[in-house]
């Protein structure tokens, strides 16, 4: 996952206003192979330093004059208050390390150093940073993936309904209840369906004659949650005339397998059947 070359390229930051301290970090971490190492006696430029080359870990004394510690932890804080602040604070005063840590500090080393413990908790640090940028890192990258496939879903979908509109006369989609959810073209008329989703009935004044052996069928291959195709009923118009439809229909089904509704497509084929 973190690899040694991943620590030791990481950017580090020391903050001190001694000059010697900062040269006793600097070489202690030059030696143990870290190249990437910027170093403040300035507590008044960390924020700026941080928001430009967004360090890994920052080295900080707390005690400072004209500016200490605790006040860049506010600074840095501030500066994105949701993000991981990689701040390892050095401290000679022991009661100021629990204040440190509520501030927003993740580690403390304690003066005078203890250069092997000072080692182990750099790493340590690192370790954690790098890997909290690493799943940061896949949680966008997974986010992004997620966004883009859905807008390829969404592209998909309107394809598919755009070839249906254009390739049958009707199309419709139901809920797991039966409610009509969707619906292009006739699609109600030629299925026998009013407007509010209840049958036409065949004897109905004024109205269409129905095969009602046909429609009983068709709503039985409904009702039966399974794909059925080309099913082929008729009617006979109130001007007297013999109208046939072709429809096929599929349960639509979730992720799970669960039956979420219905759907289908189907076309006047009074013409076709006439010229044969």
């Amino acid at each position: 996952m973190i690899s040694i070359s991943d620590i030791l390229n990481a950017k580090i930051l020391i903050v001190d206003d001694l000059e010697s301290n900062v040269q006793l970090l600097e070489r202690m971490l030059s030696a143990t192979g870290y190249s990437c190492i910027d170093s403040t006696r300035d507590p008044h430029a960390v924020c700026e330093l941080h928001r430009k080359n967004c360090y890994d870990l920052i080295l900080l004394d707390l005690l400072m004059p004209g500016m200490n510690g605790f006040a860049v932890l506010d600074g840095l804080k501030a500066l994105d208050p949701d993000s991981y602040v990689p701040v390892l604070v050095i401290t000679a005063q022991p009661d100021h390390k629990l204040g440190a840590l509520k501030a927003g500090a993740r580690d403390f080393i304690s003066k005078p150093f203890d250069l092997i413990e000072v080692k182990a908790r750099i790493r340590n640090m690192l370790e954690v940073r790098l890997l909290y940028k690493l799943l940061e890192s896949n949680n966008k990258l997974l986010e992004q993936t997620v966004l883009e496939r859905t807008a390829e879903l969404r592209a998909s979908v309107e394809r598919f309904h755009r070839f249906t509109e254009l390739s049958s006369d009707l199309y419709w989609e139901q809920d797991q209840t039966g409610r009509y959810t969707q619906v292009s073209g006739p699609a109600l008329e030629m299925l026998g369906i009013r407007g509010d989703g209840s049958p036409i009935i065949a004897n109905d004044v004024g109205g269409p004659r129905w095969n009602e052996a046909e429609r009983t069928e068709l709503e039985a291959l409904i009702a039966s949650r399974r794909p059925f195709h080309d099913f082929l009923y008729s009617r006979i118009n109130t001007s007297g005339s013999q109208q046939y439809f072709q429809v096929s229909g599929e349960p639509i089904l979730d992720l799970s397998g669960h039956y979420t509704g219905y759907r289908g497509i189907g076309t006047d084929v009074t013409e076709l059947l006439r010229r044969h």
